[in-house]
């Protein structure tokens, strides 16, 4: 089979994209949709951030995307972000067929990504692209029991994109209360913050080491 790996450049996944594109003999890695030529048997498009236009799409005869969310609930940005927010531990994974609409393509498979509670932003990401390069390779090595997508069911809901500003943290409620967004932020490109009297004031969170604790 001819495999393709589309991946948007200058952002987290690239190294896990490179990680994939070993695992699978002969692969392709590609940055920009426009280097699609003749196609692929299987396009995996993973945190690629640019529409693909029904042309590009009808070269593949799969093109597949992986959104962490139960589809059609949780359509959109951030959704494993979103969940943690919400409480939630046990984050759905469906991979699914590309399409030109909003995450609303036919479904190959779903698995669901077991969290602890207490992974920080970094840890989350290494989850979140070691389980996705999981569902990749199983959907290779088990061709024949995923070639066949289905329909999406059920009612649809959606996720807002998330900005630097959705790192504000309430100084009336506590640290416990508000532990599932620190561990959400990055302390680099959008890190915790909160303001005071008009004074605006960064808070930085990383796990101490064990011989520190």
């Amino acid at each position: 089979m001819k495999i393709g790996i589309l991946t948007s450049p200058n952002q987290w996944f690239i190294p896990y994209a490179k990680q994939l594109s070993k695992q699978i003999k002969d692969s392709k890695l590609l940055f920009c949709h426009a280097e699609i030529e003749d196609g692929f048997d299987v396009l995996f498009i993973l945190s690629y951030h640019k529409i693909i236009p029904e042309n590009i799409l009808q070269k593949n005869r799969h093109n597949i995307v992986i959104h962490a969310s139960d589809l059609p609930k949780g359509k959109g940005w951030a959704p494993m972000f979103w969940q943690i927010l919400e409480g939630k531990n046990e984050i759905p994974f469906t991979m699914f067929e590309a399409s030109t609409g909003v995450d609303d393509g036919d479904v190959y498979m779903k698995k669901t990504l077991q969290l602890d509670g207490f992974e920080l932003n970094e840890e989350l990401r290494k989850k979140q692209a070691n389980f996705t390069i999981e569902m990749c390779l199983e959907f290779l090595n088990n061709y024949e029991k995923y070639k066949t997508p289905k329909p999406q069911i059920g009612k649809e809901s959606f996720y807002p994109k998330r900005t630097a500003k959705d790192s504000r943290l309430d100084i009336d409620k506590t640290i416990r209360e508000q532990f599932n967004l620190l561990r959400i932020v990055n302390n680099t490109e959008y890190p915790a913050f909160f303001e005071i009297d008009g004074h605006r004031y960064i808070l930085k969170i990383e796990k101490a080491d064990s011989e520190n604790r």
